[in-house]
């Protein structure tokens, strides 16, 4: 752990209890409320206090051991002499909230940045790690700027049905095309839903959640090797009650979040996405989150970053192995400890005085699992960027996770404007889709979808999975599942529902992809776009008030970050008056 000085500035807490009996009469208030709580002043009076903030529901299946985690972190606070106190915050189910959890992760960022804003509080620990929790509780406390450390949720046990080790929600996908192909049925399909998912915790895939929470881990804003513990491993528990001790030492020493995460750390974290064949969704997220931290992240890094570091987790839905596997194969620590060449090793974390300090002693138990340098189960990151005439401002493919024959395509596309549409009509015989098809689904971006959610992985129609047909080229303004695979196209920007390329494209319209060649092409003149563009007109939007058309009136598009506009921006926010 770092051994620097404490700061001598006083705590932020301080001005809402003051010292008695010279503070004011608001001061007076805020310590007769506080033994309102039950409590005695020598617990909270002059000690830091920290704001525990807490995903947890009963409708959130990855976060409903954090009630119990929260204890362990209070814990830990409560041994290190500070003051927790618990703040429930919106929980974003990935498989529960509609239309997307995409489209409330800036509303939990808003909420995270407020409450730590506008309470008598020091520091922070967040407890999240379901795909949207992990971007909007960091970006929150980034504009917020506290010191604050983050508890991953951590993945669930593997799943099993009968001889095979299953990945959520990968093989879900995987069975479902089985079924839909008549491989398996009903009564298979009942045992799946029993073991897909056997326990607290978040996907034990390298999908969203499993990238975004390693990619704090390499940010340096949680403990050491926190991202890859099982959520129902007692480790897990050490873990929080870690955070808990070490978030108040951070306090006395000032170590705020603008330290941690700069230009170096989210490069940092770039690397680690790719290098892991993370989900497409980081790409997204980490553009945000280094947004709200003053660091300018383009697609173009991405792929210029894409190029030069190699695959070396083999990790499913890109690989064979599950998160258990690789926590016990050296967890991120020893996965970071095979790229430092390609690391900033310099910089803080809140867990050590330097990255290098950090990863002293690290080692890998497992080269299948984390492989050799050189033996990488891809030579490039496994997410490449795509520009051309139908994405003027860039797309991304998971690449990794595609079959290889697809990554030079030429076909026609068959296009749907709606994802009920395609739903309904996509088994079409009129249609008569083949494998050479480009699938194409538009009005599914940040603001058509509404949201962008994940319908980025177009079925593919019935009888071509009976004929062994498992990937197409798909092509579309939506996002897909980190746990999903196949060569899909995804985040077209910008997107239809602004006029976007997309919004021009007719069934059978050729259309070429070239993952080497990072292009994606429409084969239509100019003149004819044009023609096309002049006729087209603008969808209307689905809200008319609340939350929702305050959304569709402030986000960006997909290669800024799908950011609020006026939360994106640089500026100061002043502290609250506690007198």
């Amino acid at each position: 752990m770092s051994s620097e000085p404490r700061a001598t500035r006083p705590l932020r807490s301080h001005q809402w209890y003051g010292s008695a009996p010279t503070a004011g009469l608001r001061q007076f208030s805020h310590r007769a409320r506080t033994r309102q709580l039950g409590y005695l002043p020598e617990e909270h009076l002059g000690k830091p206090v920290i704001a525990v903030l807490n995903t947890w529901s009963d409708i959130n299946p990855c976060h409903v051991h954090l009630r119990d985690r929260a204890q362990a972190v209070k814990r830990g606070v409560w041994q290190a002499g500070g003051f927790p106190l618990e703040f429930p915050v919106s929980t974003l189910s990935e498989t529960f909230q509609k239309p997307t959890p995409m489209m409330y992760r800036n509303l939990l960022a808003m909420e995270t940045e407020e409450l730590l804003r506008s309470y008598p509080v020091d520091g922070a620990v967040l407890m999240g790690g379901c795909d949207k929790t992990t971007p909007a509780l960091l970006m929150g406390a980034a504009s917020a700027d506290l010191p604050a450390v983050f508890v991953p949720a951590g993945p669930m046990l593997p799943g099993h049905w009968r001889n095979e080790v299953l990945g959520s929600g990968t093989d879900m996908w995987k069975y479902w095309d089985d079924r839909r192909a008549g491989l398996i049925g009903d009564c298979e399909l009942a045992e799946l839903e029993s073991g897909l998912a056997r326990s607290p915790g978040h996907c034990m895939t390298m999908g969203t959640a499993s990238t975004l929470t390693a990619a704090a881990e390499a940010l340096g804003v949680t403990m050491p090797g926190a991202s890859s513990i099982p959520a129902v491993d007692s480790g897990h528990d050490r873990m929080a009650a870690a955070a808990g001790l070490r978030i108040v030492e951070l306090v006395r020493q000032d170590l705020r979040l603008s330290r941690i995460l700069t230009r170096e750390a989210y490069e940092d974290a770039v690397t680690t996405v790719l290098a892991l064949g993370g989900s497409t969704n980081a790409v997204i997220h980490l553009t945000a989150m280094a947004g709200r931290s003053g660091v300018g992240l383009t697609l173009d890094d991405w792929d210029r970053t894409a190029r030069r570091v190699p695959v070396l987790a083999d990790l499913r839905p890109g690989g064979r192995y599950l998160m258990e596997d690789f926590h016990f194969a050296g967890g991120l620590p020893g996965f970071l400890s095979r790229i430092t060449d390609l690391l900033h090793l310099d910089r803080p974390t809140v867990g050590h005085a330097t990255l290098r300090e950090q990863l002293q002693g690290a080692r890998v138990h497992d080269d299948t699992v984390i492989r050799p340098r050189g033996n990488p189960l891809a030579a490039e990151g496994g997410l490449a960027v795509l520009r051309g005439n139908l994405c003027p401002d860039g797309a991304v493919v998971k690449h990794i996770a595609a079959e290889q024959h697809l990554r030079k395509h030429t076909g026609p596309a068959v296009v749907f404007d709606d994802y009920r549409t395609m739903q309904r009509t996509i088994n079409d015989p009129a249609l008569g889709i083949t494998a050479d098809h480009v699938l194409v689904l538009r009005g599914a971006g940040p603001k058509g979808g509404p949201g962008m959610p994940e319908y980025g992985m177009l079925p593919i129609p019935d009888h071509l999975l009976k004929q062994g047909v498992r990937d197409m080229v798909r092509i579309s303004d939506a996002r897909m599942s980190g746990t999903s695979y196949g060569m899909c196209a995804l985040h077209v920007a910008p997107e239809s529902h602004v006029g976007g390329p997309l919004a021009l494209v007719r069934t059978g319209d050729l259309i070429t992809l070239d993952v080497d060649a990072r292009s994606l092409h429409l084969h239509v003149g100019e003149e004819e776009l044009a023609r096309r563009r002049a006729a087209w007109t603008p969808p209307a939007h689905p809200y008319e008030r609340g939350y929702g058309a305050l959304y569709q009136e402030h986000i960006t598009q997909a290669d800024t970050g799908c950011d609020f506009t006026f939360l994106a921006r640089p500026g100061s926010v002043p502290e609250p008056y506690a007198g």
